[in-house]
């Protein structure tokens, strides 16, 4: 039996394939590799010995350090930031440096700004609220940007500089060899800009009864980045793209007004000179409380303080060692609350600052949700290795740094809130807080790629959020983005873009790169393949400067997957997700031929006479329906016999005989490659899943075709019916269509929520 219906199977492939060979002689042309599953080599720049294919630093992996000594003081009636510092740079590359670059972020805010110039104005508005039209042509422009006093050298003679908008060159008498140090000084000081009507990443809010909250960062003229990719990180701050930073340490002292409370990154030298000694112990009960916030200062002391104003001043002195950066909050408005955070055994500060208006949400929820995200992503990524993290309520804002950050989501006066807005609140001190392990720890360069912070640390975010409340709406999921995915191409930017001309920002830059590694943890590789190598990539790039293909490489390298059709699509295309079921056909079992088989066996003239009662006809039926003269394996003897004729541990092995047979056709309108999810729901109400490789399309990725053999009639299939693969037409995922099929109402609901 076996040696006829392979000789017929052969001569058919044979005669087949001649004929196409023959029919595509005349449509043959050349052409380039463009197979979604080819390789990223005309991507990714050539590993060396800095960084090499794995993913990993090289042997000569060099980046530089910075180190300040600061002095700054605030001045409250003027509102008003003075400082002077003294910096430390160390050159650990192999290069002689002829200059170095210097950030003046506060520049971007000045009088003579280029950034208002870059926007494009559109003046027949439909209308206009009187705060927007008051700010458009009434408002005189805030007088930002830094003054700077005097740039000097160690021995406190001038140094040539020159200051281009946002970055300063300082102009070396002679380049600076490999190992050798630069030491020189900057004094400055600068307007403090009020967040609610000049906005801004950092400044002050202010409050009816007269007192402000100053949370702020971007403060001090800071060094760039010197590494062995960019050279010297010099883009300009038009006020969108984040900062690129060297790692150092810091020693600062902070002088405020007596009466303020405040917290910086940084370990308090001086709680005796700064806090009372009621505060001192009650801080030392917080370390020991790892259940719940304890009160440093109470809502009702706050509300004392606030009523005041001292004429007094005091200095709190910070230290941070192997910080990218500093930033502080002050105000007499704070309530102030701490508890302990065990991470692997050590104990970490969470701790929250915020004016009474923030209550009751904040006392509620901000210090918890800070422990939670310290514990979430120590887990996939490393232990927390500072002592603490700030989390500090101001109205507006949403913006990290190490150890600290400033973050919105205010109740109403009366103290009650939205369910929407304590979403919004705990979802921004989750991402800010992740921010310290991207980064402000794995340390990219959030000028050129916005996503390997943004993307990254919403994806993670989005894990937090769902352990501290499973019914979190994280709105970074592969179904939230299906919108932007399937929106006018025009507005629509690949995630590798540097993200100062990217289209719609946020969905690129934080929620496409999360929703795809979501399902790059979810659907593709599965959570112990992608955490082990995620963990992998965020412990090789503590403290280092990572670039997009060292976590390309690494997730592969970690993991023993190909993924570059998966970088290749999601990072480097706007290409989107669309596959769904083009046909669906039903078979049964026949011993007279198909008329697919008469014709075939006609056009290569064999007679199909010849092996009768040796060959089975597939034979197409009416979905559904089963004909009459449909068979069963027990009706074709040739076949019971050679099964009896097989040893009894061959035939333990065969599975029961398959009734009915479908052939699904896949098409894949999108242009991403990806794994096809399939549920068959059969006629009893049982359901079967089966996942396919992204793989499946590599020979052809506009269309494919499986056969499911089961003896049980199946009633429908469904393509991606959980909403993993951000699909942006579910109208063709379902057979039969969706408003036929027995479970659209359940689809529904899963778009719906």
């Amino acid at each position: 039996m076996r040696k006829h219906a392979y000789l017929f199977l052969s001569l058919v492939f044979l005669f087949s394939g001649a004929f196409a060979q023959e029919q595509a002689k005349e449509k043959q042309k050349g052409h380039s590799d463009q197979n979604k599953f080819r390789q990223m080599k005309d991507l990714l720049a050539t590993p060396n010995e800095t960084r090499t294919a794995s993913g990993a630093p090289g042997h000569a992996y060099t980046q530089q350090q910075v180190d300040y000594i600061m002095n700054i003081r605030l001045d409250e009636n003027k509102n008003q930031l003075f400082g002077d510092e003294k910096i430390t740079y160390h050159n650990n590359s192999n290069d002689y440096l002829e200059y170095l670059w210097i950030q003046l972020d506060q520049n971007m805010r000045a009088k003579d700004s280029k950034t208002p110039d870059i926007e494009t104005e559109v003046f027949n508005v439909p209308f206009n609220d009187s705060g927007a039209f008051t700010k458009a042509n009434l408002k005189e422009r805030f007088d930002g940007g830094f003054n700077i006093d005097y740039v000097k050298n160690e021995n406190g003679s001038d140094l040539s500089h020159t200051i281009n908008q946002t970055m300063m060159r300082i102009n070396l008498s002679k380049p600076l060899a490999p190992s050798e140090v630069f030491k020189f000084s900057i004094k400055w000081h600068y307007n403090i800009n009020d967040i609610n009507t000049d906005g801004g990443r950092s400044g002050l809010e202010t409050f009816p009864d007269g007192n402000n909250n100053y949370t702020i960062a971007q403060f001090h003229p800071r060094l760039c980045v010197y590494d062995n990719v960019e050279g010297w990180q010099n883009m300009q701050f038009w006020g969108r793209s984040e900062f690129a930073l060297e790692f150092g340490n810091f020693d600062v002292k902070i002088t405020v007004p007596a009466d303020h409370i405040l917290e910086s990154t940084g370990e308090l030298q001086n709680p005796k000179d700064v806090l009372t000694k009621e505060q001192q112990k009650r801080f030392a009960l917080a370390k020991k409380s790892f259940t719940d916030p304890v009160f440093i200062v109470s809502e009702e002391e706050a509300i004392v303080a606030e009523s005041k104003r001292s004429t007094k001043n005091k200095t709190w002195h910070f230290k941070a060692n192997r910080v990218r950066d500093f930033a502080f909050a002050s105000s007499r408005k704070y309530i102030w609350d701490a508890m302990a955070v065990n991470i692997n055994g050590r104990s970490v500060m969470a701790i929250s600052l915020y004016p009474k208006e923030g209550n009751p949400l904040w006392e509620e929820h901000s210090t918890r949700v800070v422990a939670n995200s310290l514990e979430e992503y120590s887990k996939l990524t490393f232990d927390y290795p500072y002592s603490k993290a700030v989390s500090v309520h101001s109205e507006r804002q949403g913006m990290e740094y190490p150890m600290i950050c400033f973050n919105y989501g205010r109740p109403k006066p009366d103290g009650t809130y939205s369910e929407r807005v304590k979403r919004g609140m705990i979802g921004v001190i989750t991402h800010e807080v992740g921010h310290n392990f991207f980064p402000m720890i794995v340390n990219s360069d959030e000028r050129q790629w916005t996503w390997m912070d943004e993307g990254l640390n919403s994806f993670v975010e989005t894990l937090a959020e769902l352990d501290y409340d499973p019914n979190f709406i994280t709105g970074n999921l592969p179904k939230d983005i299906v919108p932007y995915m399937g929106g006018d191409q025009n507005y629509i930017s690949p995630i590798m873009s540097q993200g100062d001309y990217v289209f719609q920002f946020g969905p690129n830059a934080y929620t496409k790169p999360a929703a795809a590694l979501y399902m790059l943890r979810q659907t593709i590789m599965g959570p112990e393949l992608f955490d082990y190598a995620f963990r992998t990539y965020s412990q090789r790039w503590m403290f280092k400067h990572p670039t997009p293909a060292d976590f390309f490489r690494t997730m592969e390298d970690a993991s023993a997957m190909d993924l570059d059709w998966f970088w290749r699509g999601w990072f480097y295309t706007t290409d989107y997700t669309d596959i769904g079921i083009k046909d669906v056909k039903q078979y049964y079992l026949s011993n007279q031929p198909s008329e697919i088989a008469a014709e075939t066996a006609k056009k290569y003239n064999i007679n199909l006479a010849e092996y009768k009662d040796r060959l089975v006809y597939y034979v197409e039926a009416e979905a559904g329906k089963m004909p009459k003269d449909s068979k069963s394996i027990s009706d074709f003897k040739f076949l019971t016999d050679y099964i009896e004729s097989l040893p009894q541990e061959e035939k333990v092995k065969l599975k029961e005989a398959p009734k009915y047979f479908y052939e699904v056709t896949f098409e894949k309108p999108g242009g991403l490659v990806m794994p096809i999810i399939l549920e068959m729901t059969y006629e009893d109400g049982t359901t079967e899943r089966k996942t396919y490789p992204a793989q499946i399309w590599r020979y052809n990725e506009n269309e494919v075709k499986k056969v499911f053999k089961t003896n049980k009639t199946i009633t429908s299939f469904m393509v991606d019916p959980d909403l993993e693969t951000a699909d942006v037409d579910t109208s063709n995922n379902s057979w039969p269509k969706m408003n036929e099929a027995n479970n659209f109402d359940k689809f529904k609901e899963k778009v719906k929520s």
